[in-house]
């Protein structure tokens, strides 16, 4: 079985437990996913599979190269492909086949992984969450960012010190989200908390890999 799916982030909103709590949720869009390629550790040295989520209408331009390869898997062109190592446990999984959300389960923990938002250039305080100094009168320190390096030795700023720069964009996974809903019919599943990235981002979906009693 494999462990993961491919989804895309809806939205966010709130949903009342059995007991009465009010939980804030992210609605993702889980599959329905297909099987375009298997690799085995015979051929590719590892065990894992490709898996591509299926949309309509699907993409409209496509390379050559990559209709090949989906001709040759015998599945429509899709837009997000992603690789998905599979466990010793995974049992035989072959091109073709369908992953759902039916995997999943209520209070089952995940995690998600996707592309966070991007900032553009940002400053020092707003990319690394500095705290700046006093904001009395005649502090002279408000919103610098400190010692960056001493004027003796070694007279320069090492490499790695935290400064302004390009904010966000990146690959983010947030770990043990529990799952507070799934919906099969809709092929969606709600989590509780947050995740990566904005609405209709794509998005990685896996069972935890350390998950929380």
């Amino acid at each position: 079985m494999v462990k993961a799916i491919l989804g895309k982030k809806l939205g966010m909103t709130q949903v009342a437990l059995e007991n009465g709590d009010i939980v804030p949720v992210t609605v993702l869009k889980a599959g329905p996913c297909v099987v375009i390629q298997r690799k085995t550790a015979v051929k590719d040295g590892y065990e894992a599979v490709q898996l591509g989520l299926v949309e309509v209408p699907g993409p409209r331009r496509v390379t050559q190269a990559m209709t090949g390869h989906f001709k040759k898997a015998d599945a429509n062109p899709v837009r997000f492909l992603r690789e998905v190592r599979l466990a010793e446990d995974a049992g035989e999984v072959k091109v073709g086949d369908k992953i759902l959300a039916d995997q999943f389960a209520v209070n089952e923990r995940v995690d998600v992984i996707g592309i966070s938002k991007g900032h553009g250039f940002a400053g020092f305080h707003k990319r690394h969450h500095f705290g700046g100094g006093s904001g009395a009168h005649g502090s002279m320190f408000h919103r610098a960012p400190g010692s960056i390096g001493a004027s003796a030795f070694p007279s320069r700023v090492l490499p790695g010190m935290r400064g302004s720069g390009h904010m966000g964009a990146g690959r983010v996974t947030v770990r043990n989200l529990r799952v507070i809903q799934v919906r099969t019919d809709d092929n969606a599943i709600l989590v509780e908390g947050s995740v990566p990235g904005a609405k209709g981002g794509y998005l990685i979906v896996r069972k935890a890999e350390a998950p929380k009693k």
